[in-house]
Parts: C-alpha cells; sequence; structure tokens
C-alpha cells in the first residue's frame, strides 16, 4: 500500500472512531445495530471499532440483561473525541480552501469554452462548494447523480442514477465526489460517455495540496 493509502485509511479510521464516540456520548442505549444503521457502516466494521475504542480505554462495556451492552465515552475518550473533532475540522478547513479554488478555476474555464449545462456525479463533503463555485460562475446545473439511494435531492434538483444522468445528456459531466472519483469516472466511461466530457479536479492529488 502506497503512502497516499495509507493516509486515507488512518483519516477514515479517525473520522469512524469520531462518530462512533460522538454517538456513544449522545446516547449510551445504543446497540451495535443501531450504530451501524446510523453510522451507515456493516455491523462487523462497528464491532471491530468498538472493540480497538475499547482496548484503548476509550469507550467501557456494560452489559445488562438480555444479552445486551451499554458503551460509556471514558475521561480519556472525551479527551480523545475533542482531539478528533479539531483534527476533523482542521482537515474540512483546508479542504473547502483547496477544493474552492479548484472548483473555481474549472467552472472558470468551462465558461470561457462557451459551455453552460453542467451535471454534477458523487455527492459528499466537496459537492456542495462544487454547487456554490458553480452559481457564481453563471453555469446551469442541468443534473445531479449519485449510486446511493440514501440521497434524494441536491439543492431542489432530484438526485438520479448514473445512467439516468447519461439520457440528460449533460454538455459536462463534472465529478464532485472527493472520495469516489475513480470509480465514478469509471462507470461514465463503461456508460459510453466520452472522455473528453468528464472533469475531475482530484486528479490534481488534493490529500498533497490539504
Amino acid at each position: 500500500m502506497d503512502n497516499n493509502k495509507k493516509t486515507n485509511t488512518v483519516e477514515s479510521d479517525d473520522y469512524r472512531s469520531l462518530l462512533l464516540m460522538d454517538e456513544i456520548a449522545r446516547n449510551e442505549e445504543l446497540t451495535q445495530r443501531d450504530l451501524s444503521r446510523n453510522l451507515g457502516v456493516a455491523l462487523g466494521l462497528v464491532n471491530s471499532y468498538i472493540k480497538n475504542l475499547a482496548s484503548k480505554g476509550f469507550i467501557t462495556i456494560s452489559q445488562i440483561p438480555r444479552n445486551r451492552y451499554k458503551y460509556y465515552l471514558t475521561p480519556k475518550g472525551f479527551k480523545e473525541k475533542s482531539r478528533l473533532t479539531y483534527e476533523h475540522l482542521r482537515n474540512f478547513t483546508n479542504l473547502y480552501r483547496v477544493a474552492r479554488t479548484d472548483f473555481s478555476l474549472l467552472f472558470s474555464a468551462i465558461k470561457k469554452r462557451g459551455i453552460k449545462r453542467v451535471a454534477f456525479c458523487g455527492i459528499d463533503e466537496v459537492t456542495e462548494i462544487a454547487y456554490l463555485s458553480l452559481k457564481e460562475a453563471g453555469l446551469e446545473l442541468t443534473g445531479v447523480a449519485d449510486e446511493s439511494a440514501s440521497i434524494t435531492e441536491f439543492f431542489g434538483a432530484e438526485v438520479v442514477t448514473l445512467r439516468e444522468l447519461t439520457v440528460i445528456d449533460p454538455e459536462l459531466y463534472v465529478i464532485t465526489s472527493f472520495s469516489s472519483g475513480d470509480e465514478l469516472r469509471r462507470r461514465l466511461l463503461e456508460l459510453g460517455v466520452d472522455k473528453e466530457k468528464i472533469r475531475d479536479i482530484s486528479d490534481g492529488n488534493w490529500i498533497k495540496k490539504i
């Protein structure tokens, strides 16, 4: 595994640990199945994270009747949760700065080419940043696609599948997901979209910039 992939894995683990500790801090009555559903993480993975957090002394586990368990954040866990929260906010601030600049440059270049109808592919933390930059450039958002069934609307626009988006046939497809860029590009190419109609600012390796 290269250094970038190792960094991404560590960041993902830290963020999931933060979400898990935040859920526990707000509600000690949650089961692992509840945590899995709330966080959108596989049940087995939740179990693994809980064991890891417990081994580090961040949470304690108490068994209650009928083979149920309660999870408590320890003082050490509250301290770790504060540290991870700070790190996440700092990383998000850096991500916002880089993404805002890159999207602004991208949409300015698109506008100069006379392109007006743009579609977004993928929804995550950078998609709203893309939307702000798109509106500033005076471009039209003609469609938004995401393969997650849980996301149905984005700023009033119906979220469709990538296949449905190709029917709309925008002038340009812009990949607006920080984490799924490669997969989205692959799917678009499989659906017959010309590679010249796909733009993805994550090609510039945001991790290094951040």
